[in-house]
């Protein structure tokens, strides 16, 4: 299965890019309402490194999601994919292009939900919406911070 979000920021690919450099982004990305619990940061530009969580499905069952970061274009592109987790497979892209606003924010994600087909047939669902919800805050939050002039 896939998912795709794209934004469009009045802010140069390179700000884009560094915004997901901070030491703190995947703290601002996680959004408040995940019950998600951080063990371990990864640095985007070290293959080989994972991030690691703790995470609630359906508000009851706690999962460790370990994320190994697997390409890294400088200014183009990074690349995580679940190493455990909830997913039977999670391949996310962090795609950053010119725009002639800016730049233009895309996210693809490939994946395979659990449960073999009663995992297909729930996701749109249960999987995609809850995709959509916290891709919209994380771009909404990118967005805040590379077009303000306060950074």
């Amino acid at each position: 299965m896939r998912f795709v979000k794209e934004s469009v920021f009045k802010a140069s690919p390179e700000r884009v890019f560094a915004f997901h450099e901070l030491p703190d982004a995947f703290e601002r990305l996680m959004p408040p309402w995940e019950d998600a619990t951080i063990i371990q940061k990864a640095d985007i530009s070290v293959i080989g490194s994972q991030a690691i969580f703790d995470t609630k499905i359906l508000g009851l069952i706690t999962v460790r999601w370990v994320a190994e970061h697997t390409a890294f274009e400088p200014q183009r592109m990074f690349e995580d994919t679940q190493v455990s987790g909830p997913f039977k497979n999670w391949r996310h892209r962090h795609i950053i292009t010119p725009h002639a606003d800016g730049a233009m924010l895309r996210d693809e994600v490939e994946y395979e939900p659990p449960m073999w087909f009663l995992g297909t047939l729930a996701a749109p669902f249960a999987v995609v919406p809850k995709l959509e919800k916290m891709f919209d805050y994380r771009h909404e939050v990118t967005r805040k911070w590379c077009e303000s002039d306060e950074n």
